[in-house]
Order: structure tokens, then C-alpha cells, then sequence
């Protein structure tokens, strides 16, 4: 299973939770389950945002080999599930061809549907709030795949 985070330049919040959530995939030993982001106004290329470096690095994950990347219709179609931090990047993902897989990050992880907070333009105490949210929306996604894993097996 592959998923797909996405927000708006993919220097902020979706390179967090792709990181958050490749590490909480190898603490946990969770097989078959691959991560990746986009951003819907994404340039190519470029590097994280230096706030996000900066909180990630203060949780032991590395950042500075990422490059943004736009959303796209292959991105989309090479995810079984995508995870969007606004209304905005759902629309999106959906027009490109993710209806039935494309989920707001907080409908997906608690059913309640919210955007996650935007850090961008914010100091280091705003990035920290931001991964705190995202680490605990990532943790329930990753309850809910491994219950859903177990559920199915049986």
C-alpha cells in the first residue's frame, strides 16, 4: 500500500508527514506500506521549508534530501490512499482521479474532518505545534491500517 500526503508547496506539512510517518512505519515493523507527498501548487524541486527542517531535525528525521514535487495524475493514481491537510488539496486530488481513495488527514486518522494547520510564514513554535498535530493524526492512520490489515486477514 502506498500513500500520499499532500498540502500546498510541499515544503511544509506533507514532507513532515511523509517523514513522521516512514519512521513510525520502521518503529512499528509494518510491511508493504510505502510514503510519499506532493503539494497542489508545488514547485519542482524545491527543498523543505527551513522550519521544517528544523523541527524535524529535532526529532531525529531528515529533511534535506527532499524535493517537492507537484500533484499529479500518475502521483494520484499510484496511491491507494491519500491524505490531505485541507479541503482545497482534497478537491484536487480528487479532480485528478483520487475519488474513494482521497481523505482530509483528520477525517481519515479520527473521522472529523479539519484542516491541519498551515506553519508556513510561522516561527519554529508554530512548526512545532504543526508536527505535534501531524504525528498524532499519523499514529491514528497508522492504527487504523494495521486494524483494517488485521481484519482482513482473518
Amino acid at each position: 500500500m502506498h500513500l500520499l500526503f499532500v498540502c500546498t508547496g510541499n515544503t511544509c506539512r506533507s514532507p513532515l508527514a511523509a517523514a513522521i510517518a516512514r519512521h513510525m512505519i520502521a518503529e512499528r515493523a509494518i510491511p508493504d506500506l510505502t510514503v510519499g507527498s506532493a503539494g497542489t501548487s508545488a514547485w519542482a524541486d524545491a527543498p523543505a521549508s527551513d522550519g521544517a527542517l528544523l523541527v524535524a531535525l529535532e526529532h531525529g528525521l531528515e529533511l534535506g534530501n527532499h524535493l517537492s514535487r507537484p500533484l499529479a495524475r500518475d502521483l494520484v493514481h499510484s496511491a491507494q490512499v491519500i491524505l490531505t491537510m485541507g479541503p482545497h488539496h482534497l478537491e484536487r486530488a480528487d479532480a485528478l482521479g483520487g475519488t474513494g481513495r482521497s481523505w482530509l488527514l483528520t477525517d481519515y486518522a479520527y473521522g472529523t474532518p479539519r484542516p491541519v494547520s498551515d506553519p508556513f510564514g510561522g516561527d519554529l513554535d508554530v512548526y512545532r505545534a504543526t508536527y505535534v498535530e501531524l504525528e498524532d493524526a499519523i499514529g491514528a492512520v497508522l492504527d487504523r491500517i494495521v486494524g483494517e490489515r488485521s481484519r482482513s486477514a482473518r
